[in-house]
């Protein structure tokens, strides 16, 4: 997010008034997310969600349900394997589903990809294909 905030303001000028700012933020995001996972694959130290303590995870998250170590391990697990998933899509279809998944409209998500709405449609598509694909087996024994 800092890096997103910091490229905005350093290319504020190029923002035109009277477009959607939050699309324009989302592309500079989406951007700048794609730089850091290029960045990440050339980098051979990387840092895993398990290496980051379970009391700071659950001391912020405001559930009700806390401390269950069963229930803890359980979403561990759900994580990790859409999280792999999600990792196996092409960055462009792993885009359009997090976009879509923090509610932006397909208009919004045109914007954001620069596309055209039917465009985002069928990416839309063809990638919730992909990732029901990747997962297809998901709790099968």
């Amino acid at each position: 997010m800092q890096d997103t905030l910091t490229r905005a303001i350093a290319a504020h000028e190029q923002f035109e008034r009277g477009t959607n700012l939050r699309a324009w933020l989302c592309r500079i995001m989406r951007n700048t997310f794609i730089d850091s996972r290029r960045r990440d694959k050339a980098n051979p130290v990387k840092v895993d969600i398990d290496d980051v303590g379970d009391e700071s995870l659950s001391a912020s998250s405001g559930e009700p349900i806390r401390g269950d170590a069963e229930l803890d391990a359980l979403r561990r697990v759900v994580a990790s394997d859409i999280e792999r998933a999600l990792d196996r899509l092409s960055v462009d279809a792993r885009s359009v589903i997090m976009l879509d998944a923090e509610g932006f409209t397909e208009t919004e998500l045109s914007v954001v990809l620069g596309c055209a709405a039917g465009t985002v449609k069928s990416r839309l598509a063809r990638a919730r294909a992909q990732l029901r694909a990747e997962l297809s087996d998901y709790g099968r024994p």
